[in-house]
């Protein structure tokens, strides 16, 4: 079997959540990263052995590199991305994938310049679960899919955050963050292009002026509609509903409550509390395996006979005459989805699904939503495309 040798740009809160996947992961070896911070190079060298740089240009210098992981902050994914594909290197660029449609496609064009695969991911459209309920949906035993409702409600807010993630303007706030998820998954199980958005948005914390909620209706091409609610101002828990488990796929405390607003209350330096909690700081902690896929939130999924609820442990089917549990055993190795698809790209040349194509039309959907909640009117959409599986 091949072995992809990958490179991190970015070795911060989003490489954190993929690292356990890279190291479980056979198909692939981390063989070298860069971030401007010494901390996190050093704890890279320990846990995986490679070289650690303190630039992406530097990285990008290694000729054994197949592909680069592009995980620094939002608004350089475009910029990163372009160099990589200038230099070779097959693209996995984080969600977002870029702060417009014109950067998007920027990185499309490099991508196709330089003869390499661009793939965008994670988001949870990846998760097993989801992809279940898509399979249950294309195998015609549900009937048609008529209506999506999503709802996510966490403490995104409040976690402990850089000035520029407080800014939409560089990409910060819920909408390219969080939307990003929730757009993902319901146009994988949709199949059908989003034909327009209505949206509005809540920016309703002076200290934290961006926008930490919203509420959007798709209307999709073939007829079906999708309901998508997120609040990230840390008072309902959404996971209450999932049977208190993490959207990481652990276990969690209720009791917690209110613990992400108290401990960024009592933090005299936000920006020095976030670089400690951030991969190779002094209070950084590795989250430990998952004991069930990961999720984002509550999601419904109607169809003509049946709901379907994608759940941490499979897909639950509520039918004419009973409801089942279609269970998933455990993930071994959390994230595998994001592999298969690189790999099968990179070493199969199969055309992924989340390719920059597929990212691009998220993009515009994210767009619509705060420009739908600007203009207080519906925003038509020009640069959509149906799902692949």
């Amino acid at each position: 079997m091949r072995k992809l040798k990958l490179g991190a740009a970015g070795l911060g809160r989003a490489f954190a959540l993929m690292a356990p996947t890279f190291a479980l992961d056979p198909r692939v070896e981390l063989v070298a990263a860069a971030d401007p911070r010494e901390e996190a190079r050093a704890k890279f060298g320990r846990d995986f052995g490679g070289e650690a740089f303190s630039s992406v240009e530097a990285l990008l210098g290694r000729k054994d590199l197949d592909a680069v992981y592009v995980a620094t902050p939002h608004q350089f994914h475009a910029e990163h991305a372009r160099l990589a594909a200038a230099k070779g290197r097959h693209v996995l660029v984080e969600k977002p994938m870029a702060l417009s449609v014109a950067q998007c496609r920027s990185m499309i064009e490099a991508a196709r310049g330089g003869g390499v695969q661009l793939i965008v991911g994670h988001s949870h459209s990846f998760d097993a679960p989801i992809r279940r309920a898509r399979d249950i949906i294309e195998s015609g035993a549900v009937g048609r899919l008529r209506m999506i409702t999503a709802l996510q409600f966490t403490d995104f807010l409040y976690r402990p955050r850089r000035p520029e993630e407080l800014a939409t303007g560089s990409g910060g706030g819920a909408v390219y963050n969080q939307a990003a998820h929730q757009v993902d998954i319901v146009r994988l199980l949709a199949g059908s292009p989003v034909k327009s958005v209505r949206a509005a948005t809540g920016a309703w914390d002076a200290a934290r002026p961006v926008e930490g909620a919203y509420s959007c209706f798709l209307d999709f091409e073939d007829g079906a509609c999708a309901s998508l609610v997120y609040s990230g101002y840390a008072h309902f828990d959404s996971d209450e509903f999932c049977g208190w488990i993490g959207e990481l796929g652990r276990d969690k405390d209720p009791h917690q409550y209110g613990s992400s607003r108290r401990i960024l209350a009592g933090a005299v330096d936000e920006l020095a509390m976030k670089s400690a909690r951030n991969y190779g700081g002094v209070e950084f902690k590795d989250a430990g395996p998952a004991q069930h896929h990961q999720h984002f939130g509550v999601l419904i999924v109607s169809c003509e006979r049946a709901d379907l609820r994608p759940l941490p442990d499979g897909v639950m089917i509520y039918g004419d005459a009973e409801r089942r549990l279609d269970a998933l055993p455990a993930p071994r190795v959390p994230r595998a989805e994001v592999i298969d698809e690189l790999y099968d790209a990179v070493v199969n040349a199969k055309a992924p699904l989340h390719s920059g194509e597929w990212a691009l039309a998220t993009i515009e959907v994210c767009a619509a939503i705060q420009r739908s909640s600007r203009e207080g009117k519906e925003i038509p959409l020009t640069n959509q495309t149906a799902s692949r599986t």
